[in-house]
């Protein structure tokens, strides 16, 4: 169990910093305070929050059964520079694989390197082990290694700003995913639409599906962590606006053993709970779990596209949504890498589609055959090695 609930975290840690730190703009408006949601996150920033809400609704260009090439409101940036001969030299500096969520994706990019056939004569990955300086040693190595393009996915934003800043002054096309950097010299910056997307899907759904006044229980994991600060920012919103009673906001620091604990000791002390919100999934299975033991109706929830969670909520007949930060968005930097050294246009920022897995279309993404711990979002069932490379 301790084993378990220490991968658990680190997953969650992974995940949570996929994207750039939001700081407040000058005269950005945060919502009053609403019964039990406390002060607006200081990360909070109006702008952003409306742009990516307007994109969960934004149509998307590019192939329809390819999300991964599909751009949301592309922004289009000439790179007729780069172009260049191939087979190409592609070099990735990786901030960890040490969750499942960097697990699954890495594979997917391996593969996609492998669709890619002969346009790629080697590939070179480096992985930084969550260790900012570290990373920031291996962009330099990368530097001198006669890489074609570089692709990076930061550990940190702040710290390697510089680094890749440096690797742009060198001439090569930098790309950077996932996670962000301090400045815009990268040719193109690929995510998802990100967290307050993520945060106002889940307690949409939750709220809406509560009579005003009902108790919510919002289980986060780790405080000042950019993209989960955001996804409790766009909750917040949301629960006010609904006039719900958020009777707690805890941190289970991953680990299933004490989100079980957090739920039966509101259960204990509030005897019904309406609602429950997570701003991130690894633990809705245990949450889940509490309220079986104790009897109770589980109420409304949210988790994400991790299987072990859509299973339960299949086999179960949970009232559930899930908001994904999808894994396919690894295959992009490959397709953008080679896209850039053809002297292709491409967006600036890529902003991929994130979708939602809902009642509707749950069975079109349960997979019993994969591992529990597997993701649903990893586009990768169309490349090679699919599926042994993924269990």
């Amino acid at each position: 169990m301790a084993a378990t609930a220490a991968l658990l975290l680190v997953s969650l840690v992974g995940c949570a910093t996929d994207e750039p730190v939001a700081t407040p703009s000058d005269g950005a408006s945060a919502p009053p305070a609403g019964a039990g949601t406390g002060e607006q996150s200081k990360f909070f920033v109006q702008a952003d929050y409306d742009n990516e809400l307007a994109l969960l609704d934004a149509a998307p260009t590019g192939p329809a059964d390819k999300p991964w090439e599909q751009v949301l409101n592309p922004k289009m940036v000439d790179t007729a520079k780069f172009k260049k001969d191939g087979p190409h030299k592609i070099c990735f500096s990786n901030a960890a694989l040490n969750n499942p969520w960097r697990q699954v994706g890495f594979k997917t990019m391996q593969a996609e390197v492998e669709a890619q056939g002969d346009r790629i004569s080697e590939f070179v990955h480096v992985d930084a082990e969550g260790k900012d300086q570290k990373q920031i040693a291996d962009i330099n190595d990368l530097l001198g290694k006669s890489c074609d393009a570089l692709i990076v996915s930061p550990n940190t934003t702040a710290t390697l700003t510089p680094a890749v800043t440096a690797a742009c002054d060198a001439g090569l096309p930098v790309i950077v995913f996932d996670r962000g950097v301090d400045t815009d010299c990268p040719v193109t910056f690929i995510n998802p639409i990100g967290g307050y997307g993520f945060g106002h899907v889940g307690a949409e759904f939750v709220s809406q599906r509560m009579k005003p006044g009902g108790k919510v229980l919002a289980l986060r994991i780790l405080p000042g962590v950019d993209v989960l600060e955001t996804r409790w920012s766009a909750a917040k919103v949301a629960f006010d606006k609904a006039q719900v009673d958020v009777v707690g906001v805890e941190f289970t620091d991953g680990d299933p053993a004490k989100t079980k604990k957090i739920v039966n000791d509101y259960i204990q002390r509030h005897g019904t709970i309406d609602g429950v919100w997570m701003d991130a999934g690894a633990v809705a299975v245990a949450a889940v779990e509490a309220f079986q033991d104790a009897g109770q109706p589980v109420p409304p929830i949210n988790g994400e596209d991790q299987l072990d969670f859509l299973k339960m909520w299949k086999d179960e007949g949970l009232t559930a949504i899930a908001p994904t930060y999808p894994t396919y968005q690894w295959r992009t930097p490959i397709i953008a890498a080679l896209r850039i050294l053809d002297g292709q246009q491409v967006s600036d920022p890529w902003k991929l589609p994130q979708p939602t897995i809902t009642q509707e279309n749950l069975d079109s993404y349960l997979d019993p055959n994969m591992p529990p711990l597997h993701y649903a979002m990893c586009g990768c069932t169309d490349l090679p090695g699919y599926p042994q490379r993924w269990k």
